[in-house]
């Protein structure tokens, strides 16, 4: 039995997008049990699911709000939901934990109560961005670390390997190095000892490495995890979202315009409706936080019920599939590539 822990109360939507997205991950993960982690009284207003058989409730007196600062979370609001739903993953009541709330105050309250892995200086985020081939695209760091050396971005392809061997069954997953073009000579001084150490790191056969790739390779699926800093990641991440999002706007507006347009679009439909679905940023909902002894999972803050369900669901395929052990396994043997005398290999 894989048991989830839930920040109830976190996000923009808090209870109208979490509890639904609860009940519907239930009924189709038979197996799985959930910890629902709020304000008692407000969770009492859903009673089919608080009452539910593979279901408990743990009561959290406070929220974290998400402009509340990481000091505010950490210091002031230590019975938040989501401080007692992480604490839930902590005490070994449950494999995962997910929520909506505040990235900042996640990462920092994770980072303090789970501690990071052996091996690993700093936790990363991941997600997964839509790419042409139908699939996607998982990328990291997203936004936890601004500014990073080439070790850590080593670390960021070995524990993105993990994640992807856990969740899609892929062994050895493909791994880019993200830089302003494929030649190894390109690059700042931090890319191009990273590609050092992926080379070596895929010539001892820690690693698949491909190379260094360009942004565009991200949406053309060129490999299945893209490396780099949290700053360039995060730029990218809103910038897709941004497009996606302006692309829905355009075809909405121009199909509302005139008759034909709209006769246009009831024979455009099927292609319209398959172009929408592989671009929904909802189907991929569900950042790990990668580098922690313990698996945490960040869903985006306006997320509806049904990309709430898809994060439960991630983090419930990760636990199942043994992520952490992964990630321990991985890291452990790539270890002697951090060496000081691997960097200087060419």
């Amino acid at each position: 039995m894989i048991t989830v822990a839930v920040d109830c109360m976190g996000g923009d939507v808090g209870l109208a997008s979490t509890m639904p997205a609860c009940a519907a991950f239930l009924a189709s993960h038979p197996e799985a049990h959930l910890l629902l982690v709020g304000q008692t009284e407000a969770l009492q207003a859903y009673p089919d699911l608080v009452n539910h058989l593979r279901c408990r409730v743990v009561q959290a007196s406070e929220v974290v709000e998400m402009h509340d600062p990481v000091e505010v979370a950490m210091r002031k609001k230590k019975d938040s939901s989501m401080r007692v739903a992480i604490q839930q993953v902590k005490d070994g009541n449950a494999q995962a934990v997910v929520s909506s709330g505040n990235t900042g105050a996640l990462m920092a309250i994770a980072r303090y109560l789970l501690k990071t892995l052996d091996g690993i200086d700093r936790p990363a985020i991941a997600s997964q961005m839509p790419n042409t081939l139908g699939g996607a695209t998982t990328v990291l760091d997203l936004g936890a670390n601004v500014d990073c050396s080439a070790e850590h971005l080593f670390q960021f392809a070995v524990m993105g390997s993990a994640l992807v061997a856990a969740i899609s069954g892929k062994e050895e997953p493909t791994v880019g190095l993200l830089n302003v073009g494929e030649e190894v000579i390109k690059g700042s001084d931090v890319i191009k000892r990273a590609g050092v150490l992926l080379r070596n790191a895929a010539s001892s056969g820690d690693l698949n490495f491909y190379g260094n790739v360009e942004g565009n390779d991200i949406f053309k699926g060129t490999v299945d995890i893209v490396v780099c800093d949290g700053f360039v990641g995060n730029v990218a991440l809103k910038a897709s979202e941004g497009l996606a999002k302006m692309i829905g706007d355009f075809i909405k507006a121009e199909f509302s315009r005139s008759i034909m347009t709209k006769l246009g679009a009831i024979f455009a439909y099927p292609v319209i409706a398959a172009f929408k679905r592989r671009m929904d940023y909802r189907r991929y909902n569900g950042a790990a936080l990668l580098g922690l002894r313990g698996l945490v999972f960040k869903s985006h803050g306006s997320a509806d019920a049904f990309a709430f369900e898809q994060a439960l669901a991630r983090a419930y395929d990760a636990a199942h599939n043994g992520l952490l052990e992964k990630v321990q396994q991985r890291i452990a043997h790539a270890a002697p590539l951090l060496a000081p005398e691997s960097t200087l290999a060419s």
